[in-house]
């Protein structure tokens, strides 16, 4: 307050600045949450991939994960770490495991959708290239085949 209110007027232009700067310095507070929040992103992300490693997460398909599983048990704890001490031999793949179930959680899509282009037995790529294949070596021009084509 810089002077005196005599006046209702006087009260209301009062009113006026102190809403005024509430509103100022609403928006100064919500640009430094704002500023810390973007300062701690870095220690966010690192919090996040920690609590990737130390925890497992049991939302994706179980069979990719025993796959995983079972291939960090032969490569790493195996082969890699074969003369290690029994500390790093536990630790470590315990921390890939966790990490790949998460890993495979968010992309058990992608990484189904891979398996099955390469194992599967409707494999429309490689029907498509043999029928480029057949077509080519027949002298015939190649024209792109649908996956429902047989």
């Amino acid at each position: 307050m810089t002077k005196r209110i005599t006046t209702y007027k006087d009260l209301l232009d009062e009113k006026e600045r102190l809403q005024s700067l509430l509103k100022s310095q609403k928006e100064m507070i919500h640009q430094d949450f704002r500023d810390i929040k973007a300062e701690l992103a870095p220690v966010r992300s690192v919090f996040g991939i920690a609590s990737k490693l130390v925890t497992k997460d049991t939302g994706g398909n179980w069979a990719l994960n025993m796959g995983a599983n079972t291939l960090i048990d032969l490569v790493v704890k195996k082969l890699i770490l074969g003369r290690a001490g029994w500390v790093m031999k536990t630790i470590v793949p315990l921390l890939m495991k966790n990490f790949s179930s998460h890993v495979i959680s968010e992309k058990k899509d992608s990484i189904l959708h891979k398996l099955f282009a390469i194992f599967g037995k409707n494999n429309s790529h490689a029907r498509a290239a043999r029928k480029e294949k057949n077509a080519t070596m027949n002298g015939a021009v190649s024209t792109p085949a649908s996956p429902q084509q047989n």
